[in-house]
Parts: C-alpha cells; structure tokens; sequence
C-alpha cells in the first residue's frame, strides 16, 4: 500500500477526481501519471516539476513540504528553533492506557519465561523502565498476507511506519542501559526506520542476512536478503561476544576456497570474525525444522548467534511477535529468561516446547561447528589428505620450516 494522499491534498487535488488530477496536470505541465506517482509514494517533485506544480498550486515549496510530512533539514532547523512556540500547537497522541492488562493474559509459561496473549503495547505499557536486558523485533511485513490473528497486514506506508515507532518507541523505554535492540524486517521498512532509531539508540549494525527462496523477480534486482538492524542504549553494549565462523573448505576434497598464503600462522584457531553479513542462516523449510506450515519461519540458528553475541546467561529477552517462538526456545535452552507476546493462536509455540529436547539436538548441532577454525570432521579429513591445520603450520613454525607457501 502506498501513502494517504498527502501529495494530492497538499494540492487541493480530489485523489479519486480524474478530472481534477487532469485539470492540474494541464495547469502544471506535469503528466497525470507522474503526479499519482508522486501521490503514491508521497514523493516531493524536484526541478521543472516542482516549479510547474508550485506555479499551479498557489504554494510554497515550504507549504508542500510541510503538508506532506517531507521535512528537510531548513525544516527542522526552524522548528528546533522555535520550539517553545510551536509546543502549544502540539497535541500529545500517546494513547492512554489506564488498565493495560484487561485485554492482556498469561498463556503459557515454563521455568525461564512467560508468554502473553495480546497486543504487545498493551504489554509494554506493563513492564518496567530499563528491565530488559535484549530485544528483538520481527513485525509483520505489511504484504497483506492472512494471519490466524486477522490483524490488518495491508497498512498504509505511513500508518505501518507509525506504528511501528510506537511500539519501537516503548520497546527502547523498557531495554536496559547498555542493552540491545534487533530489528528484522524488509530493508525497505527498516531504512525508513533507522532516523527513528537514531534518536533514541547508538547504531551498530546493519547485517544483511542472505535468505534465497528462488522466486521469480521481474524488473528488478533479486532481493536476496532480510535487514537486521542492531542498535544499542547509550555508548557502548553491556555485552557482545559473537561466535566465531569455520573457515569455509570444500565440501568434497576439503581444500582451501580462500588462499590464505604466509597469513595461515595468523589464523586465530577459535574461528574467523563474524561480518555483518551472513551467508549461512538457511531458510526454514524442512520438516525436522518447521513449526508452522504454510509460513515463513526464523531459524533456530539466527536466534542463537543473536543471543549468544547480546546476552549472558540470566539475562532477560523480549520478543513482542510471537510467530513460531523461535526467540523463545532458544533463549530457553540458552538459559535466559523471556518474555513473549502473540496476538493470535500460540498452539504452535506451546506445542514447540514438548519438543524441547530435539530442538536442543537442533541447537547443539549448530554449535558444534562454530567457534573453531576446523571442526573436528573438517579438521580430521585435512589432516588425512596433508592439508595445513593450525596445528601443522605452529610446528612448521616453531622447526623453521613455514613459509609464504605454507
């Protein structure tokens, strides 16, 4: 869905009058096309648009901007400025929410964690300032699909945008000093969000999560990535120790995909540096790992690097969308403490957790192969073919023998 007309009503233009848009393409010298362009995307013309659009409008190019909620910074200057003025014109539209638990209950809860039926900004109207010690957030991505939930998918841009501010702006009222923030969305929606972000919290990351479903693009490139935005409260993370990745080989031979020349004695044994970029976060799609047919689904995996690099043992995590659960069991079998919120069913996530133990099988199995230069079958089948390990090159080194080569 795009914008609410806020270019045409700027112009007095009817959105839904083909006359009138035709009348003022003819008075402004802009095509009709390119003005509902304008309209949909809630775009401010530049150049002989602007001027021809101005001319018939009878406005500013202050007037338009301001009318359609495009504020540059000559804008926000002058309304820095003369803040104490504009102030009184201002009314508060925080909703009031004197008895937030009404429409609010206790679902389901284990040893670590509680999950709550219900709009989650009623829940975080309930928790606590500076309480919670990670977030992470996976809305809805507005692409007017059908959740058990009925909740409206198919927004307005800017009614979508703000209600994500709304529930952001609460999320970072109840995050800890020194806590984190994830956000998981289209980088469409998360790049219209981060001026946001960045008025509250301290940018860290932009990770790009490299997710491929094969489906047809036309006309432009192939998005094969989600956003994962990571923010923080204040100056620096009460914790960050990521994982560390294996050294990608071959999978048949074993051999080297990066030649790594004399810098081998200067591969750290623990693993390679995770980048913001994350090429081995698979889509969910067999059945030993799904939960929930007919939906996309976030990977046990990408939660655990998550929550393994934002959180110690103890410390309390929040997701206020439910989906699947997969935030909540692997903070679960991480040993954190939780606090979730889904608005519709949560079958699906009671019904995950009697399947505790093989999603720890799930979860083990991902971390037996990180945090180590070679894993053990990786660096067993280098050793049988005579392939450097980082335990041949420090004995090369130490007799004299290494070299450029290896």
């Amino acid at each position: 869905m795009g914008y609410s007309n806020q270019f045409f009503k700027a112009l007095g233009v009817g959105a839904d009058n083909g006359g009138d848009i035709a009348t003022f393409a003819k008075q402004s010298g802009v095509p009709s096309k390119k003005l509902k362009y304008y309209n949909e995307h809630n775009i401010v013309p530049t150049g002989n648009d602007l001027e021809g659009i101005l001319v018939a409008a009878k406005i500013t190019e202050l007037s338009l901007r301001l009318k359609m909620g495009r504020l540059d910074k000559d804008i926000i200057e002058a309304i820095r400025e003369n803040a104490d003025s504009i102030l009184p014109l201002i009314k508060d539209r925080t909703p009031s929410v004197e008895s937030p638990m009404t429409s609010i209950t206790l679902e389901f809860e284990t040893v670590l964690g509680r999950l709550y039926k219900g709009d989650c900004y009623e829940l975080l109207k309930t928790m606590e300032n500076d309480s919670v010690d990670l977030i992470f957030a996976d809305p809805p991505f507005n692409l007017a699909k059908l959740y058990p939930s009925e909740i409206n998918d198919k927004l307005r841009t800017e009614k979508y945008l703000h209600w994500c501010q709304e529930w952001i702006k609460e999320c970072v009222r109840v995050l800890k000093p020194g806590g984190a923030l994830f956000l998981w969305n289209l980088p469409k929606w998360n790049a219209s969000l981060t001026s946001y972000l960045e008025g509250m919290l301290t940018f860290r990351h932009w990770i790009a999560v490299d997710i491929k479903y094969s489906l047809p693009i036309q006309s432009r490139l192939y998005p094969s990535h989600y956003s994962l935005l990571y923010y923080i409260k204040g100056e620096r993370p009460n914790t960050f120790h990521p994982d560390r990745l294996a050294m990608e080989v071959c999978p048949k031979c074993y051999g080297d995909l990066k030649d790594y020349g004399g810098y081998k004695d200067k591969m750290n044994p623990a693993g390679v540096n995770i980048s913001d970029v994350w090429t081995d976060i698979p889509p969910v799609r067999h059945a030993k790992y799904k939960r929930r047919n007919g939906s996309n689904e976030l990977s046990l995996k990408l939660l655990d690097r998550i929550i393994e690099m934002a959180s110690n043992e103890g410390d309390l995590v929040f997701d206020p969308f439910g989906g699947s659960g997969t935030t909540y069991m692997a903070a679960e079998l991480k040993g954190r403490r939780w606090i979730g919120c889904e608005i519709g069913p949560s079958d699906i996530i009671q019904d995950r957790f009697a399947l505790i133990d093989k999603e720890r099988e799930i979860l083990e199995g991902y971390r037996a192969s990180i945090n180590s230069l070679f894993p053990r079958k990786t660096k067993l089948e280098r050793e049988k073919r005579g392939l450097w390990t980082c335990e041949s090159v420090k004995i090369k080194k130490q007799r004299g023998l290494f070299s450029e080569k290896g």
